[in-house]
């Protein structure tokens, strides 16, 4: 004869917690930093993510634009900011917004871009990823750059058209006419060392390389040593920047001497 054992009910299951759960500050307890990213962004996350120090949270939203990059298409990029801010931790605060294209922020203006930022995110300190470059070149004392890019002629010229009326002195520059983001971040790294390389002037007190999807980060630490000068590249300018912003001192190696001096 069996005995049929009863199952013991959910509510018999039922543990009791002894104590409340217990709290600490959480792993951004430094900051939290949001970027609006293009459509067809693929490297922005990842760049931040590496750069980004310990305590220090970095989240993303991606606006709304056609895909390919042109003054035009960029600057459509004004009609989602606002919108894509306010969806990065929207039941949270942000402290520092960024829109991490250095081409749209000339399409769309850095003024109005923080104003749109800060329509998404009040409380956040708003910024571009051309005002991170350009604050970036100040801090270095940079009066005097060559300038790569890997755009089309038009927006070569805006961006570098842009920096020449911000008070720059540009000693020579180039771009490699490309339209779509899934080509700039197929450049090799090889090649984009050789690039720069080759616009550097004497008279040049920086170079610069423009642009969130090409793989500067990987090659800025050589490319220093290569031309014995300072190396700005847009995604390590959008951390330092942002870091600054969130009053984050950290120096941080291997992303050139802008990032170690913090």
């Amino acid at each position: 004869m069996s005995i049929q054992l009863e199952k013991p009910s959910l509510q018999d299951r039922k543990r009791e917690v002894l104590q409340p759960p217990r709290f600490d500050a959480g792993r951004n307890a430094r900051a939290k930093i949001g970027f609006v990213l293009l459509p067809n962004d693929q490297l922005v996350e990842e760049d931040m993510v590496r750069m980004a120090p310990p305590g220090v949270g970095v989240y993303f939203s991606r606006a709304r634009m056609p895909h390919e990059i042109s003054t035009g298409s960029l600057a459509q990029l004004t009609q989602s900011i606002a919108e894509t801010a306010g969806r990065i931790l929207p039941d949270d605060t942000l402290d520092v917004v960024c829109l991490a294209c250095t081409s749209g922020t000339v399409a769309v203006g850095e003024a109005r871009v923080r104003e749109e930022l800060n329509r998404g995110a009040p409380n956040a300190n708003a910024t571009s990823l051309m005002g991170c470059v350009t604050k970036a070149l100040e801090a270095l004392k940079v009066r005097r750059l060559a300038v790569g890019t890997p755009y089309a002629q038009e927006l070569t010229d805006n961006v570098v058209g842009y920096l020449h009326q911000t008070g720059f002195d540009i000693t020579s520059y180039a771009g490699l006419g490309l339209d779509y983001d899934r080509e700039m971040v197929r450049v090799t790294p090889d090649y984009l060392l050789e690039f720069a390389a080759g616009l550097d002037t004497p008279e040049a007190d920086a170079l610069l390389i423009s642009c969130s999807a090409l793989r500067s980060i990987e090659i800025v630490e050589e490319l220093e040593q290569r031309i014995g000068k300072p190396v700005v590249v847009s995604n390590q300018a959008m951390m330092w920047n942002c870091l600054r912003l969130a009053g984050i001192e950290d120096s941080i190696s291997g992303y050139g001497a802008l990032l170690r001096r913090l």
